[in-house]
């Protein structure tokens, strides 16, 4: 089962040149149900590693185009009414897909951003008083762009946490660079499939399985408390991080081969579980007070 994940990295690592930390990142969110939020600088191939991820783990796929006069029902769905039966039948939106990227999804205005809250969260929708259960697994993967950018409105903290991971990709290194230049980088129409619907369920799983140490819990119970009782964290870490912890740290642990997680796994996608929890302000330049955390609490032995 590693083996398909691992070509998963590679596939994709083949459209997305020099970047495979945040590949590999955004994989454990998938597998650890989680939704991902990737924020950087236009141009940095957010929509592409969206894409290629949805491709290579055959999963389907939608992409919104989140704009600043784009209604609720543009994402969900809406009821309309059918001459022929004398009645209204619901018409789903794009939402009802497997892998839906909300493309620039801090360019739709409030109201619009909190209509994915109860699906992010529920996996359902509720339109005219019935309920619409989405297609199963479902993610949202949602790209952002820079808060100070023209036209943008920060999204409240009750959608931010809703978000299992957010990472930034950031410049290309300049090998990197120069393949895309030469106009290497692949075309994601060609990917392979390497799993099938069911067989990435399975996967999901199976991580849930990956054996959580006393060691390792009381770690990420240190982490959490540490931000709680410090007083110089802006916003606290909630049992909600608590979970997305060490479910992003069994995925981790999953992607390596083991079937038990360590403190390292922990370290390694704790920045991006985080952060956008402890401060919601903090942009691109994501980490410092991840980092900062980390370097406090002691590292079980």
């Amino acid at each position: 089962m590693n083996s398909i994940i691992n070509s998963v990295l590679a596939d994709v690592s083949s459209i997305i040149f020099g970047k495979e930390k945040q590949i590999k990142l955004s994989i454990s969110c998938l597998l650890a149900q989680g939704h991902l939020l990737i924020e950087d600088l236009p141009g940095m191939g957010k929509t592409s590693l969206s894409h290629a991820l949805a491709v290579s783990l055959g999963l389907s796929y939608q992409r919104i185009q989140f704009t600043s006069d784009l209604l609720p029902s543009d994402i969900l769905g809406t009821s309309i009414f059918d001459t022929k039966t004398q009645a209204f039948s619901f018409h789903k939106g794009p939402l009802f897909s497997q892998v839906v990227l909300a493309d620039e999804i801090n360019r739709a205005g409030p109201k619009t951003q909190s209509a994915l809250l109860e699906a992010m969260e529920e996996k359902q929708v509720s339109i005219d008083g019935h309920s619409y259960l989405l297609p199963q697994p479902f993610f949202v993967i949602a790209t952002q762009n820079p808060i100070h950018q023209a036209g943008t409105y920060p999204l409240p903290e009750s959608q931010l946490d809703r978000f299992l991971m957010r990472i930034t990709l950031g410049y290309p290194g300049m090998e990197a660079e120069r393949k895309i230049i030469l106009g290497m980088d692949n075309n994601i129409n060609s990917l392979g499939t390497r799993l099938t619907e069911n067989e990435f369920s399975k996967l999901q799983e199976h991580v849930k399985t990956i054996k959580l140490s006393d060691p390792v819990i009381d770690y990420v119970l240190a982490l959490v408390n540490h931000s709680r009782l410090a007083g110089r964290y802006p916003m606290p870490l909630s049992p909600r991080a608590s979970i997305a912890l060490t479910r992003a740290a069994q995925a981790w642990a999953f992607i390596d081969g083991r079937d038990f997680v360590t403190p390292d796994d922990v370290q390694m996608i704790f920045p991006s579980v985080v952060e956008h929890r402890l401060n919601i302000n903090s942009g691109i330049h994501q980490g410092e007070l991840a980092q900062e955390l980390l370097k406090e609490v002691k590292v079980p032995v």
